[in-house]
């Protein structure tokens, strides 16, 4: 990592994660999504920060609640999906695939990873080595097929999964020790799965994050991720199915489990 990014990830509202990203240099100071205006605010004051911009991944109201408030209290830009832009509170600037957002002395590529909704983008930091991809990936999962379908989705897990191996990912929600539960169950001789699926099980009972998350962690781990696995395609008995069709399958055992 060549670019100083300083990173402060902290729970609200049930299950969400907020992300803070700060740039040392010029002050610049990001809220990615705004889950919770009061939440966002206190993380600010703890961190003795100030609002600059949010990073918007997705229009759910879990993900852009807090902006219009945040907005009134500190005058931040909002940057937020183009596809849609009329769905997101005070959004001032639209962004879509292969466009790039300056953030202090950072640059954000923007990737459309669209499945959870029909237009969710992911915000990749090639320089500092970190990505923010709201509800598109989680650790050993990936996000529900409200708006968009298997395939959509699949195209944008495998744009996530062309990023350098070392890419340090954060996501919008704790959802990893149901996930790791799941996961055993569609790739259960995956021995790095069961290692991790213990050390879960131990960071939850400590109350503790398990994101970040790695991209290497998830292609080793995360069964929505592993469609052309041998193993897993013959626990799900569909070794000639195509790598869509098994991603589908894994989203729909997930779905009903």
């Amino acid at each position: 990592m060549s670019d100083v990014l300083e990173i402060h990830q902290f729970p609200c509202l049930s299950d969400n994660y907020g992300v803070l990203i700060h740039d040392p240099k010029t002050n610049a100071t990001a809220s990615i999504d705004a889950p919770d205006a009061d939440a966002v605010n206190t993380a600010l004051v703890e961190k003795g920060w100030s609002l600059t911009h949010i990073l918007t991944t997705h229009h759910h109201a879990d993900h852009t609640g807090g902006n219009l408030a945040l907005k009134e209290a500190h005058g931040c830009t909002i940057i937020g999906p183009k596809p849609e832009q009329g769905k997101i509170p005070g959004i001032d600037t639209a962004v879509g695939q292969g466009d790039t957002v300056n953030f202090g002395g950072h640059t954000a590529r923007i990737f459309e990873t669209p499945g959870h909704t029909a237009g969710h983008i992911s915000y990749l930091f090639e320089g500092a080595g970190v990505a923010f991809v709201g509800d598109t990936l989680f650790a050993l999962g990936c996000g529900r097929l409200f708006e968009g379908t298997a395939q959509q989705m699949w195209s944008s897990l495998q744009k996530i999964m062309q990023w350098p191996s070392d890419t340090v990912i954060y996501a919008g929600h704790e959802y990893t020790l149901s996930n790791a539960a799941f996961a055993l169950t569609v790739d259960p001789d995956n021995a790095a799965l069961k290692t991790r699926a213990d050390e879960i099980s131990v960071l939850r009972a400590a109350d503790k994050p398990t994101l970040p998350t790695t991209l290497a962690l998830e292609l080793a781990t995360n069964p929505f991720l592993r469609a052309s696995d041998p193993d897993l395609r013959a626990t799900l008995g569909m070794s000639d199915a195509a790598d869509w069709e098994v991603f589908a399958e894994v989203r729909r055992r997930k779905d009903s489990a």
